[in-house]
């Protein structure tokens, strides 16, 4: 099993090009059922939870062309589709839910493992499947598996999630892409790999879908979907990532390849604690403060709050701050699990239900630690990097499933790290 080691302390400098969106890339691949004509996309990551989804796919019957030098991939309609989705494939990642949606309109039946993914919460899909009910759908969950089955052409419905879920969302408009009529949702999650990315690919295709409240999307169901060549967005958590890299270590860093405005709210948080950011166009440069100020109450929150998937990096920075913090995490209850890695590390963290309560000034000295998930993982990855000493990371696949190349990347910039296999 990969590791890495890591020796610090390290600044960063330089430029860093930021990969396609995996949370952008997974229902846009899904997205690819529906279609009878060929789906080219491009700027894919070439992470784990990529490459899980185009094996998913694929054994479903749809012949898949990837090219991983140029970061794309073909997909196609075979004659003999297969609706069986098994949890070997769908264990590792959550993402393998997306599929329900598009192979019951499209093909009218479906039995889908219940998903996997990090050990971050109980993440339940009752209101996927609730969603996909009010649409037609018929279900019965049955050793693990969601076995469902459609009487006749899913039809439009208005639906109300109770609570703000992207996975939802992202399965009710798929569902509701090819439904006879019109499909009302609301209380939508707004992430921009939804609303911005996964509308325009299904647009640009013939889908018939407008957001017409924050909340809001209305879709008209199409018979079917034009070929299309599409190119994923850049990865908003990667360059948020990156950013604190910067911040924390008093580095000098631009970004490529992102579009900033859409992680207004996160770079808002670092010039708060001093680090001085430029926006042109779509290249971002920021600089680290030599000393980083606290700040009182992050709260993570759906989009455009603060994201859940930076809360680990950001605890890292208000260990580093001149005085206490505290991130309180509203999505998922258990994603505390790097605080007891980062002590190990010489975090002083104290944990009360959902709020980490964080006093900075941290000496952080190189230990042996471990990865719980995908998001603790890159955190470990930070604190290592400006800890004093060195630092081994074991499970490291947390951070394939959803960093490209990462250890490539943070060495272009400075930073002493290997992967040891």
């Amino acid at each position: 099993m990969d590791k890495f080691l890591i020796k610090g302390p390290c600044k960063v400098k330089g430029t860093v090009n930021i990969s396609g969106s995996k949370n952008a890339s997974l229902p846009i691949l899904a997205a690819s059922i529906l279609f009878d004509e060929m789906v080219e996309i491009k700027n894919l990551p070439n992470v784990r939870d990529i490459d899980t989804m185009l094996s998913l796919i694929k054994s479903l019957g749809f012949n898949v062309k990837q090219n991983k030098n140029s970061n794309s991939v073909v997909i196609k309609k075979s004659k003999k589709i297969n609706t069986f989705a098994s949890y070997s494939l769908v264990k590792t990642m959550r993402a393998g839910i997306l599929v329900l949606g598009p192979l019951i309109t499209k093909f009218g039946k479906a039995k889908t493992s219940l998903p996997g993914g990090c050990l971050i919460g109980a993440r339940p899909i009752n209101y996927h499947l609730n969603a996909l009910k009010k649409l037609g759908m018929n279900y019965k969950i049955e050793k693990g598996y969601v076995n469902a089955f459609a009487k006749s052409k899913l039809t439009g419905s208005n639906i109300f999630f109770p609570k703000i879920s992207v996975g939802a969302t992202e399965n009710a408009i798929l569902a509701a892409t090819l439904a006879n009529g019109k499909t009302i949702l609301k209380n939508c999650a707004i992430e921009p790999e939804i609303k911005n990315d996964l509308t325009n690919f299904l647009n640009q295709a013939g889908a018939k879908i407008k957001w017409v409240g924050k909340r809001t999307v209305e879709i008209k169901g199409v018979k079917s979907l034009k070929k299309i060549s599409y190119s994923v967005m850049g990865d908003r958590i990667e360059c948020g990532t990156f950013c604190v890299a910067a911040t924390i270590s008093k580095g000098n860093l631009k970004i490529k390849g992102f579009d900033p405005k859409l992680i207004n709210t996160e770079l808002n948080l670092l010039k708060k604690v001093g680090a001085k950011i430029k926006i042109n166009e779509k290249l971002l440069s920021i600089a680290g403060p030599e000393k980083i100020k606290p700040i009182k109450n992050i709260v993570t929150k759906e989009w455009p709050g603060v994201a859940t998937d930076m809360q680990s990096q950001l605890m890292v920075l208000m260990c580093r701050a001149n005085g206490k913090s505290t991130i309180t995490e509203n999505i998922f209850e258990n994603r505390f699990l790097h605080v007891g890695e980062l002590q190990r590390l010489g975090a002083d963290i104290q944990v009360k239900k959902n709020k980490a309560i964080i006093r900075g000034n941290t000496k952080f000295v190189g230990a042996e630690v471990m990865s719980s998930d995908l998001r603790a993982s890159v955190a470990l990855v930070l604190a290592a990097m400006i800890s004093n000493g060195k630092s081994t990371i074991n499970r490291i696949y947390h951070l394939d499933r959803g960093y490209e190349k990462i250890e490539k990347k943070l060495t272009k910039i400075g930073v002493n790290i290997k992967r040891i296999s």
